[in-house]
């Protein structure tokens, strides 16, 4: 309404999946040249921005499939100007230099990772969060904490990242239960959307682990919401690191207001998991997944650790049959 009456033409693509595809950023490239547009706004969650990314990635190269453009830094030219107005409190997409985007065809998801996909500008507004279902508000909230924690144990970290990801930490501990029972609490979503942007710029600059790669594989595989899937997974993956993560998960735990300084790390550290759980457990998320066929298990820890290794600096380094105990362990076969 308030393009229209600017005098700004606008056509609008909404059919964008919950875990975008290549068909859904092939149309919708298709929309932005038939209707000569100049600029792409994305409107609503992470997908909706990666759908974005994806266009724009494909825009600027109309002679490449998204299968080449995927990796890193495989998408040099520049895409039409990108503005991002998250709708929920999670992906950091309206900052970060990546997209994922799933093959339907293979049942995979890859990601794209260049600077260039970096949205121009990031609008950020508590009230378009405020019809956020509680499930979403939560999933989507332990999404951006994936980010933080991640950020913040790998072993790619500055000093800028590092504050940031003890900021979203401590934001989202204080924030996201209050943003779940009460979807209108303006103080509660506008620290959610800071927390998720300030954990967008850390994740950007120091890469996720192991959560992140696990999750992507089921989400390619059975299409499960990546909030939901790095949500269960992340105090079982945490757990899994014992002492290389020790000391920075206890500094995670001291930010989020689990932990005291004067615990020792390890003890630090099984008391920011255990709150990650009881997070989860007080927001009704579940600890399994329904879904998950034995049988695909060995192909989706493949592609784990192909995406994850070497790129993704971890605290501790593990192979694709090591990464297989996590599909088990998530699993519910009930």
């Amino acid at each position: 309404m308030l393009l229209k009456e600017s005098g700004i033409h606008c056509a609008v693509y909404d059919k964008t999946y919950a875990n975008p595809t290549v068909h859904n950023v092939e149309d919708a490239r298709k929309l932005y040249v038939n209707e000569k547009c100049q600029c792409l706004i994305a409107f609503g969650g992470g997908s909706s921005m990666d759908c974005a990314k994806g266009a724009g990635a494909r825009i600027a190269y109309p002679k490449k499939s998204l299968d080449q453009l995927k990796g890193l830094l495989k998408v040099l030219r520049e895409i039409p100007m990108l503005i991002a107005i998250p709708t929920t409190a999670g992906t950091g997409s309206e900052v970060t230099l990546a997209a994922v985007i799933t093959d339907s065809d293979k049942k995979h998801k890859y990601t794209m990772n260049d600077f260039t996909l970096i949205p121009s500008y990031a609008v950020l507004d508590p009230t378009v969060t405020y019809t956020l279902p509680p499930s979403l508000t939560a999933t989507t909230g332990m999404d951006a904490l994936t980010h933080a924690v991640e950020a913040y144990i790998g072993r790619s970290t500055s000093r800028e990242t590092r504050t940031l990801a003890l900021e979203a930490t401590s934001l989202i501990f204080g924030n996201i239960e209050t943003a779940y029972r009460d979807g209108t609490n303006r103080a509660a979503r506008d620290n959610m959307l800071h927390a998720a942007y300030k954990a967008g710029i850390a994740f950007s600059k120091s890469y996720v682990g192991y959560i992140h790669a696990v999750a992507h594989s089921l989400g390619g595989q059975y299409n499960i919401p990546h909030g939901l899937a790095n949500s269960v997974l992340m105090p079982i993956v945490l757990d899994a690191y014992g002492a290389s993560a020790y000391r920075k998960l206890h500094e995670l735990g001291v930010a989020a207001g689990v932990a005291s300084d004067k615990d020792n790390h390890q003890a630090g550290a099984e008391k920011f998991i255990a709150a990650v759980r009881k997070l989860n457990q007080n927001m009704n998320i579940p600890d399994k997944l329904r879904g998950i066929r034995k049988e695909d298990i060995p192909k989706m820890a493949c592609h784990a650790a192909k995406e994850a290794n070497p790129l993704y600096p971890v605290p501790m380094l593990m192979n694709a049959k090591e990464l297989e105990k996590f599909y088990y362990e998530v699993a519910d076969w009930s």
